[in-house]
């Protein structure tokens, strides 16, 4: 039976790549609500002009015969609906962040628990991205050893004059950290093996942008885990100069070689979804553009088989857990 979903919330643009990859793996995209008009709606509409608005969001989910809701509205709305849309039966997958209190999570945690819905996230820096599938494949065949760290960098043009209010509210987002950076912190525990680990460092600014005091505009973490060390550095600096949107990077250092991934852009080299390879036997880049994106249809799998082969729900558990933690770190509160 075809999977059948609908969206809540169009806010961030992250949803075209939700919903195309959705529709890719063979589900139907049958609905739609989001508040008022967002400057993301036109670019959603070219892309599915075909999908009906619907007239609420409780239509949707009091619809039986929709299975998963999409979310990628304004960051602090996200876990109030993904808890309704479980107790109505429904699946969710979100846009990052899923949450941004700790609170939230812990009342994501609870209706999980209660209701035995699935509940997740689209790291598309993962998910997304073929020269990470690519990178993925490498280490599992043992190509660098054993994995001991990863340094992620995620970059990211401001591009001001598009950026609706909630950008620039630290409520609102809920901090460069709890935002941008949990990708970062999910392709370390992913790529280390990690369960659990520790923020080591954590610290926030705003150094470019004083006329928007709610807008944190550099961050970082340091991690640390029984597996492993991870450094994260999240930024909204990208120059306009460059093509794309952030030279996104992810090096993964084994103990017999590293991989390095310049996943948007390599200055200097036509493409995307580079992948430099080096160990005691080759030294080489690789075009990784054509790799499978595995994700989605192992998702639409787990939700007909309620399993984890996508991504365990303890995983996105822990990567709200610590990218809250290191937010909490980085402002000086108590995590």
């Amino acid at each position: 039976m075809t999977l059948r979903f609908a969206a809540i919330g169009i806010d961030h643009r992250h949803i075209y790549g939700m919903a195309a990859n959705m529709i890719d793996a063979g589900a139907d995209f049958v609905g739609w609500w989001t508040d008022g008009h967002p400057g993301t709606e036109e670019g959603f509409l070219n892309r599915f002009p075909d999908v009906p608005r619907a007239d609420s969001a409780e239509a949707l989910l009091a619809d039986p015969a929709i299975d998963l809701i999409l979310l990628s509205g304004i960051p602090r709305d996200r876990a109030g609906w993904a808890v309704k849309a479980m107790e109505a039966g429904k699946d969710v997958l979100s846009d990052k962040p899923g949450c941004t209190t700790m609170e939230q999570l812990d009342a994501i945690k609870a209706t999980v628990s209660a209701t035995g819905r699935i509940w997740s996230i689209d790291f598309s820096e993962r998910f997304e991205v073929p020269a990470v599938t690519r990178a993925a494949e490498l280490v599992a065949e043992g190509a660098i050893g054993r994995v001991v760290q990863t340094l992620g960098i995620g970059p990211h043009r401001l591009n001001r004059d598009t950026r609706p209010d909630w950008f620039f509210d630290r409520d609102a987002y809920g901090g460069i950290l709890t935002d941008i950076a949990s990708h970062q912190i999910d392709q370390f525990l992913f790529f280390t093996g990690s369960s659990d680990a520790e923020v080591t460092l954590a610290s926030v600014a705003n150094y470019a942008n004083p006329d928007d005091p709610g807008l944190q505009d550099f961050g970082e973490i340091a991690l640390r885990s029984d597996r492993g060390r991870g450094y994260i550095r999240v930024d909204w600096y990208t120059p306009d100069a460059l093509p794309t949107w952030g030279d996104g990077r992810l090096t993964i250092l084994g103990t017999e070689g590293y991989i390095e991934l310049r996943k948007y852009v390599d200055v200097g080299s036509d493409g995307t979804d580079h992948v430099i390879l080096v160990n005691g036997d080759r030294c080489e880049k690789i075009d990784a553009s054509g790799a499978e994106l595995p994700f989605f249809a192992r998702f639409v799998a787990d939700l007909r088989d309620r399993t984890e082969t996508a991504m365990s729900q303890a995983h996105v558990f822990k990567v709200c857990e610590l990218s809250l933690k290191a937010q909490a770190i980085a402002e000086g509160a108590r995590a």
